[in-house]
């Protein structure tokens, strides 16, 4: 007996948003949902992800959409299964500053965040220096400091949500590659997979960058662009609860993980725009320097491994959630680097918008239809 090629539902893109989509979607009774991914899950640009979480944003609706994501992590390894261990941990994320701007949006930033009940505080280079005395602080004007901050394994985040799923009735299809969309007098039909058509009156389009050509297929245009990041992976050494550390001047950033391992990255605007991964001398050279600046006590610690993967960026570094003109249509990506962390807010959203309900957050700044309305949202605190 042949597998039936419809469905209630139909999610595009197996990260972490489209993979919590359908477990919250089954979750909430969805009878038939249906999970596309190209590869396996977290192939793309979660399961490269440095995985860190944070409060630390410029913008309201994204400090309260991190709110809800910390509130769910101490509790989720369990609440999906308990079979895949998630590493949460939470020592910090600190963000430091060399220019008067950098400190002065720092500045800006906290006061933000404490108005709507986040821990955060700012710290002198001295205060700085006396939490972490191995880092270096020279030159160093300040930095913004959240303790509740962490890190999450980012494979077996997006690899949880999909078996979770999967018991809750939903189909994950790995490696099956959706060829385009389908439509027709303005309404979504389904998409196109291995030259065999499968129906559903809801697709849900949460393929980062790769949305944009996907989108393509039923004429709808959507100002998502691939930018390629690398990350640096060291030999493990005796974990010390390092904080994530990140420059908002020079865009450098470097943590330890639960097994003693430090990731390194950085922001270079000579990377390619592009889907494909690749790795650079170039970049290996340029952020060890700026990380050694900051962490001399890194230097001879051997680096094993290193990765990239494509970041989907909008214009104002800002994520579409939002229904498209074509009925039945909607999509969630463009989330500029900092989208992992957003998973279970995304998952929750894409549940209350399937189901018409009113959103647990304000989304109307996510809308697609701003940059045709040039009406962009910048959020100042991304890498």
């Amino acid at each position: 007996m042949s597998e039936k090629r419809t469905a209630d539902a139909i999610i595009v893109g197996g990260g972490v948003h489209g993979a919590a989509a359908a477990y919250y979607l089954a979750k909430a009774g969805v009878k038939d949902v249906v999970l596309f991914e190209k590869e396996y899950l977290s192939s793309g640009g979660s399961g490269r992800s440095a995985a860190g979480l944070r409060h630390h944003f410029g913008t309201e609706v994204n400090c309260r959409l991190s709110q809800y994501n910390i509130e769910c992590f101490p509790t989720l390894e369990q609440d999906l299964g308990g079979e895949l261990k998630l590493e949460f941990t939470q020592w910090g994320y600190l963000w430091v500053a060399y220019s008067q701007e950098s400190l002065t949006q720092l500045e800006k930033n906290v006061t933000l965040q404490k108005s709507l009940g986040i821990p955060s505080e700012m710290l002198t280079t001295a205060e700085m220096k006396k939490r972490w005395p191995y880092f270096n602080v020279d030159g160093m004007l300040g930095g913004a400091f959240c303790g509740k901050d962490g890190h999450i394994n980012p494979q077996t985040l997006v690899m949880a949500y999909g078996r979770a799923a999967e018991k809750l009735g939903a189909r994950v299809k790995t490696y099956t590659p959706v060829e385009k969309l389908l439509a027709s007098d303005n309404k979504i039909k389904g998409v196109v997979v291995n030259g065999e058509e499968w129906s559903a009156p809801r697709v849900l389009l949460t393929a980062g960058p790769w949305s944009t050509p996907l989108a393509k297929t039923v004429g709808l245009d959507i100002p998502v662009t691939p930018e390629r990041h690398n990350l640096l992976v060291t030999e493990p050494i005796e974990p010390f609860e390092c904080p994530m550390t990140l420059c908002l001047d020079d865009g450098a950033y470097f943590k330890q993980v639960p097994n003693g391992s430090f990731f390194f990255g950085r922001d270079d605007q000579d990377e390619p725009r592009v889907l494909e991964s690749g790795n650079s001398a170039k970049f290996l050279e340029g952020v060890t320097e700026s990380v050694l600046k900051r962490m001399p006590a890194l230097k001879g610690v051997r680096v094993v491994h290193q990765w990239s993967g494509p970041y989907d960026v909008t214009p104002d570094h800002q994520a579409v959630i939002d229904w498209t003109p074509i009925e039945g249509l909607w999509l969630n990506c463009g989330w500029s680097g900092h989208g992992l962390q957003f998973g279970p807010s995304g998952g929750r959203l894409a549940k209350e918008m399937f189901f018409g309900e009113k959103t647990f957050v304000d989304i109307h700044n996510f809308r697609l239809a701003r940059f045709a309305e040039n009406d962009l949202f910048m959020e100042p605190a991304f890498i």
